[in-house]
């Protein structure tokens, strides 16, 4: 979720591009989050200079879940229901979304990867599957990067790695604009500073202008296994891109969510699902 123009959010609502919208297709359609799974722990962490709401359902191998720009952890339900059958699975709210707290520090993809590594260290967690959609994909690239110790493999969704790998017209579609108001929706709901959207929208704007801004040589040394997914009618995030991330990222895998978009987890929990088991596996 990431477009240099979205502080005028409120504006793009009125020109919204209606293609594929009344056709009834899914990939067109943004579903309701799922209701979600009573967790067997959550709470908020103290992790750098915000407080971090995580919760925990299941047990066994560990996955942590990473949600996109905007939203929050609710988004995973259908994941958590599927995957805490055999697995400890984690999610959180990044910072300043959801439930999290946000401090006067810029927004950047590096110090919200520490949050999540510092989440992980709070909880005593070793290494995770980290399974990332849009900026939670960022996130688990930068956390191959940097913190490679704590990955078992990375499998980011509609991840960009520069600026330029979003598509321009992004703010005109209309499922895109319907998570918009969704998140803002949601904002409002759980956050602990519920008036605040549009300041909050405002510094995370300021990350998506300029970041992520990383080269194929930065993605060259990564070396835990990283699954890259994408929707084949993704709204945000262009196909070419996740091409070229999959040749320059060493032995990654591209996998295409068939008649899905930038919202497949909701969209098609079941190859979702299934896509994440594949990448498990190694397959």
């Amino acid at each position: 979720m990431r477009a240099t123009a979205i502080g005028l959010l409120t504006f793009f609502s009125m020109f919204l591009t209606v293609t594929g919208a009344q056709s009834g297709e899914r990939w067109a359609e943004l579903p309701a989050f799922p209701a979600m799974p009573v967790p067997k722990t959550s709470g908020m962490a103290e992790v750098n200079d915000i407080k971090m709401y995580y919760a925990e359902y299941g047990e066994g191998e560990p996955m942590l879940f990473i949600h996109g720009g905007l939203g929050n952890a609710d988004v995973w339900g259908h994941q958590i229901a599927e995957f805490s059958k055999d697995h400890l699975v984690i999610v959180a709210d990044s910072r300043g979304h959801g439930r999290s707290t946000r401090s006067q520090k810029p927004f950047g993809y590096d110090l919200m990867t520490s949050d999540f590594a510092a989440l992980l260290d709070h909880l005593k967690i070793g290494k995770v599957t980290l399974v990332g959609w849009s900026d939670g994909g960022i996130i688990g690239i930068d956390m191959a990067m940097n913190h490679p110790e704590k990955l078992t493999r990375v499998i980011a969704q509609a991840a960009n790695v520069t600026t330029d790998g979003v598509k321009p017209d992004v703010m005109s579609n209309k499922t895109f604009n319907d998570y918009i108001n969704v998140a803002g929706e949601q904002y409002r709901k759980l956050s602990p500073t519920p008036s605040e959207y549009d300041a909050f929208v405002t510094q995370i704007s300021e990350m998506w202008a300029t970041q992520p801004a990383w080269t194929a040589a930065d993605l060259g040394k990564i070396t835990v296994p990283v699954t890259l997914a994408i929707g084949d009618h993704d709204e945000a995030v262009k196909l070419d891109h996740t091409e070229m991330m999959a040749k320059e990222i060493p032995g990654a895998k591209l996998v295409i969510l068939k008649e899905a978009s930038h919202f497949a987890m909701l969209q098609d929990p079941a190859g979702y699902n299934a896509m994440i088991r594949e990448a498990m596996a190694g397959r």
